[in-house]
């Protein structure tokens, strides 16, 4: 027994079935990989630029992060040269940071916010800082850490 073809256009002679124009049956992927590496290199490019913030030296620690909410928190910063922000805005004048966080506290529906201070800054500054956010209405602290970095050994 061996494998053959069997003639079906009736031994009629002319163009061949198919015509030699046959649908082409493979996908073409040069397209889709060329988008798809200009996409990547959009998104490679646009990444650093949505991490915005107030450059701050985060101390150590190895606590774990806290889990992620609808609303975004807010976050007070504290600068190593003493400086106050809320979000990226600076607090030009102490004496006026209270009422703004009564007024932003008023307009939020969580009252959780992060406190981001340099390591450099004292613990008196911080502890004025989070007395002032539990007098503006904020009664949940969170303070930011760096947790990346390790810890480093003490003698002792």
């Amino acid at each position: 027994m061996g494998a053959g073809t069997i003639d079906r256009s009736g031994g009629r002679r002319g163009r061949k079935r198919g015509g030699g124009h046959r649908p082409m049956s493979e996908i073409n992927v040069t397209p889709f990989v060329d988008v798809m590496l200009v996409l990547l290199i959009i998104f490679m490019v646009a990444a650093p630029m949505l991490t915005t913030g107030v450059p701050v030296e985060l101390p150590k620690a190895t606590a774990s992060a806290l889990p992620a909410e609808d609303e975004q928190p807010l976050t007070i910063s504290l600068t190593a040269d003493g400086r106050v922000m809320i979000q990226e805005t600076e607090v030009e004048d102490m004496s006026t940071f209270i009422p703004k966080l009564r007024a932003i506290a008023a307009e939020r529906t969580n009252d959780k916010v992060f406190l981001r201070a340099d390591g450099s800054i004292s613990y008196e500054a911080v502890m004025i800082v989070m007395g002032a956010l539990n007098q503006g209405g904020f009664h949940n602290i969170g303070l930011v850490t760096d947790s990346s970095r390790p810890i480093p050994e003490t003698d002792g």
